[in-house]
């Protein structure tokens, strides 16, 4: 029997049911029929389930040189900050010989499908990129090393997690506000359960407290324009606010639409921020001030951390900084 507090072995499951390791291989491998009887294969399959014995797939895999691929698991394929993140996942991967399968979770957040459910052990592991690790168990995600990204790194499900400093982004954004003299605010915020929104959340309430005299009201808004454009105007029409801090370039444009609904001038009157730099931010006008975040460098690490761990190394430690850029979008409030 396996030892309290370890993880059961294939020993342990012949041990159990009193068998060979080779036939256990065989059984949970898929490969008895003709070699083991059916009972015999009824009688490892339940022991491995009483043992709560799952094998090491991705070992197996990488011993055997089955498979060299890897799922990248997202919430959508909508931004192209997704897309950066494969492609950076991908260039990695493809020097060391491993190909990316791309897999956006249904509706962003919840619980992911398996989309392997027939072929669980033609992957070596998992990255999931801004999501829940629990959302990710029904792929397997339980089964094989899994590098999150854009995730709590406390009680993280996976073996690694690679973040942005997103906390030091939102210390750049608003260093850079309060320079030039903001002190009323308005967060536009994402209203994904998310913990990179949280963080964002978090440590602006907690960086514009610290001054005195200033105050910040918040208003969620789903990730679109027309989300933001209709969460912005009426946050503003309560709440007149000389700065607009958004969690996403994408909620940003929707803020340009709703300021100049109210008659107001982008920065004359109100400045705006975003959060990202994607190509977004400088199609629109005035270009819009927001915080550059390399996405094809984030999924390079993730896949740096993932082939770490398949190999038995401590992935490389520290967060990927991030940079503001200014733009036109921001100016010192008017004059009253």
């Amino acid at each position: 029997m396996a030892r309290a507090g370890t993880r059961p072995t294939s020993r342990d499951v012949a041990q159990a049911a009193g068998v060979s390791q080779a036939a256990v291989s065989l059984v949970l491998g898929d490969k008895w029929r003709g070699r083991v009887s059916e009972a015999t294969a009824q009688r490892v399959r339940e022991a491995a389930r009483e043992l709560g014995y799952r094998p090491n797939l991705a070992a197996r895999n990488l011993r055997l040189g089955h498979t060299r691929t890897v799922l990248l698991v997202v919430p959508a394929l909508t931004t192209e900050f997704f897309a950066g993140v494969y492609t950076g996942a991908a260039r990695v991967a493809a020097e060391h010989g491993f190909g990316v399968v791309l897999y956006p979770s249904p509706e962003g957040i919840g619980p992911a499908r398996d989309p392997f459910a027939s072929a669980q052990a033609a992957l070596d592991g998992v990255i999931a990129s801004s999501m829940a690790a629990d959302a990710l168990t029904p792929i397997r995600g339980d089964q094989l090393p899994l590098v999150m990204l854009d995730s709590d790194p406390e009680g993280s499900l996976g073996a690694a997690t690679v973040n942005l400093d997103i906390t030091d982004g939102i210390r750049q954004v608003t260093e850079h506000l309060l320079g030039l003299g903001h002190r009323t605010f308005l967060h536009l915020a994402a209203d994904v359960p998310s913990w990179t929104f949280e963080v964002r959340a978090r440590e602006l309430a907690a960086r514009i407290a610290a001054v005195p005299g200033t105050t910040v009201h918040t208003a969620r808004a789903p990730i679109s324009i027309q989300g933001a454009l209709t969460a912005a105007e009426t946050a503003l029409r309560r709440h007149p606010a000389t700065a607009v801090i958004c969690d996403d370039d994408k909620l940003a444009a929707g803020a340009y639409k709703a300021i100049r609904r109210l008659g107001l001038r982008i920065p004359d009157d109100i400045s705006v921020t975003g959060l990202d730099d994607l190509a977004l931010a400088t199609a629109i006008d005035p270009e819009l001030t927001t915080v550059r975040l390399d996405a094809e460098l984030f999924g390079e690490r993730g896949m740096q951390a993932l082939l770490a761990v398949l190999e038995g190394r401590e992935p490389t430690e520290g967060d990927i900084p991030v940079q503001l850029v200014v733009r036109g979008s921001t100016a010192p409030p008017p004059a009253h």
